[in-house]
């Protein structure tokens, strides 16, 4: 992979100061740990310098591998005691840069914390270990027709515990929910290493209810290790339209048509030309290449009822400007159509050197506006960009696509990133939908929200982490940190934002 820069806010150390914290962090933890669950030397420590989110990286001063929940609460207590920063990661798939490592600090490794505990059909739930994959779930669960229904694009890869952090989705999420809503309860510890429980099995939980607040987080409030997730029964059966457009103003509306009729199909994504040229290359889905935009609108649940959907689903897309519409005969057919879909990020991987994808959400009925606005965009950076939507709830999933290696192409990636964040939250969305902010989007916090509003947030991290040891330097943008950006923006006449006009 190319190399990139550290996150601008990360310390760089000296070489004398790493080795002397260092060997202090290694001694005090490897009274807890044996010595193959402590990693500190470069070649062993390299690995884990970046999640998904290449562009920034930074090797950890040490990266701890607990086995047990003991080992998990003495790292912690150690590390708290220490004042030591501390990294939570589970399958490092994550797209915001939210598990990269602190230069200073114990990057936490819960990938041995991979154990389905109980599944259990009659209350319909499942009790695993923060680092079951999500696919994962769904399989030991399908002997009892269940399922566990978010299904992110890396489902066969990432994590329980990471999709807990970043709140993740996937293409059914219209229907059945992100995370936040499939999630019953989550149990882990905090910086101190006392226990903590979010939410409970119960339909309700004693005091404040704190499970929304934990889903989404980002490892900033405590370390979950055991998740009980919902499970639902899976439909008797699926099928999939797809959809071609001429034009991407007719593909956003026919997508707010669909809703508007007051339909809720389990999937409705959105893919540009560039992107369905990508993914067909890669994976031979049958997309169409002629058109500007197809849509995948998936209806699911008993025959007649699919039935009766797919036909008014087909209507409002005819009646929307479809210029072809093709329904999945059999179920081989259906995951075709879907596997272009759930193929475009490492299909994009394959057409270029490096990628940046962007996460903000808008309102469904401005879906065309930002694609059309993107492509000035790819004028004005001179890069080129391949956008996938989950357009049912409006999440957008721009590729930006660039070289790393070359300083300046990073450079104007960034600020096209920035631009997309930044007309979203215009267009009345917001930054992030699925990915997390990370460090990617710490200086399109700053547009979206107030210094007060950020205040509130850095009041909650307070609650739970007095010390700011859990993921510092991620997700809530400081004072300072917004009032370079405004300067920035000042200096290059950009200013977009009224709350960064004060600077």
């Amino acid at each position: 992979m190319s190399t990139a820069s550290s996150s601008p806010d990360t310390p760089t150390p000296s070489q004398s100061e790493r080795a002397v914290r260092q060997k202090a962090i290694v001694d005090a933890l490897g009274r807890h740990l044996p010595a193959h669950a402590l990693l500190w030397n470069s070649e062993d420590t390299t690995p884990y310098e970046c999640d998904g989110l290449t562009a920034y990286r930074q090797r950890p001063l040490v990266v701890a591998l607990p086995e047990t929940e003991e080992q998990v609460q003495a790292v912690l207590r150690t590390c708290h005691r220490l004042d030591v920063p501390v990294v939570a990661r589970g399958a490092g798939t994550g797209l915001s840069g939210g598990a990269m490592p602190h230069a200073l600090g114990v990057t936490l490794s819960l990938a041995k914390f991979n154990q389905i505990l109980k599944v259990d059909p009659v209350s319909r739930t499942a009790r695993v270990q923060c680092g079951v994959r999500n696919l994962a779930i769904s399989e030991a669960a399908a002997p009892h027709n269940l399922y566990y229904a978010p299904d992110p694009s890396s489902q066969i890869a990432c994590t329980i515990g990471g999709n807990v952090a970043e709140n993740s989705g996937g293409v059914h999420c219209l229907k059945y929910g992100l995370t936040v809503h499939n999630v019953l309860r989550v149990r882990g510890f905090t910086i101190e290493g006392e226990p903590v429980t979010f939410g409970s099995e119960a339909l309700d939980v004693p005091g404040y209810d704190l499970l929304a607040a934990m889903i989404g987080s980002e490892g900033m409030l405590a370390v979950a290790l055991e998740v009980t997730v919902k499970l639902i029964p899976k439909p008797q059966l699926a099928r999939c339209i797809m959809a071609s457009f001429d034009d991407v103003r007719k593909a956003g509306d026919a997508v707010a048509a669909v809703i508007a009729a007051g339909i809720i199909p389990a999937g409705l994504e959105m893919m540009d030309k560039p992107m369905t040229a990508a993914v067909e290359d890669f994976v031979r889905a049958d997309y169409d290449l002629t058109a500007e935009a197809i849509l995948l609108c998936e209806s699911d649940g008993t025959p007649e009822e699919v039935e009766e959907e797919i036909g008014r689903m087909s209507e409002v897309l005819r009646h929307a400007g479809a210029t072809a519409i093709t329904v999945s005969n059999n179920e081989e057919e259906r995951l075709r159509f879907w596997s272009g879909r759930k193929n475009a990020f490492p299909a994009s991987g394959r057409i270029s050197p490096d990628y940046m994808c962007m996460d903000s959400t808008i309102p469904r009925k401005r879906l065309a506006d930002i694609l059309l606005a993107i492509q000035e965009m790819e004028k004005k950076y001179q890069l080129r960009c391949a956008n996938v939507f989950h357009a049912g709830d409006g999440n957008l999933h721009p590729l930006i696509l660039f070289d790393a290696n070359d300083p300046d192409e990073l450079h104007r990636c960034e600020l096209f990133g920035a631009d997309i964040l930044e007309t979203s939250v215009a267009m009345g969305g917001t930054v992030t939908g699925e990915h997390g902010v990370g460090v990617e989007k710490l200086n399109s916090m700053c547009t979206q929200f107030t210094t007060e509003e950020n205040q509130q947030m850095f009041a909650l991290k307070a609650a739970f982490d007095p010390k700011g040891l859990l993921n510092p330097g991620k997700v809530i943008p400081t004072l300072n940190r917004c009032a370079e950006y405004g300067k920035m923006l000042v200096r290059g006449g950009q200013i977009k934002h009224p709350e960064l006009e004060r600077f």
